[in-house]
């Protein structure tokens, strides 16, 4: 299969259900954090498929890198929430668990993007 846009990226398919699945979680938040770690979340959640959209969009490999790494750093804002989400008991376990997973797993599909793009 060619890749002929950054929606045929699984990173990108995978970071746009990772957002879905944030905006799912954070709607049982309560209200007063709506403008708290709910607004944070479902920031840093949006932000790792917008950056990879941006950086392909660019068309320069050396932009492309530098927008694959800002939605690295997105994904990582995005864990720290969630694990802080977990501390506080807004959320539970059973609902977090899954998606840091789904976390590593994209951290590590971007790693492997960006050493193969290094290679170009």
């Amino acid at each position: 299969m060619s890749i002929k846009s950054y929606q045929d990226l699984d990173v990108w398919q995978r970071g746009m259900d990772l957002a879905v699945c944030i905006y799912h979680l954070t709607a049982a938040f309560p209200a007063e954090e709506r403008f708290g770690i709910v607004s944070q979340m479902r920031r840093s959640a949006n932000s790792i498929p917008a950056n990879i959209a941006e950086g392909w969009a660019r068309q320069q490999l050396k932009e492309y890198m530098y927008f694959i790494r800002v939605a690295q750093g997105s994904l990582r804002e995005l864990e720290t929430h969630l694990i802080l989400s977990q501390r506080c008991g807004l959320a539970d376990s059973a609902l977090v668990n899954p998606l840091l997973e789904e976390i590593t797993i994209l951290s590590k599909q971007f790693r492997a993007l960006l050493i193969s793009l290094s290679k170009k």
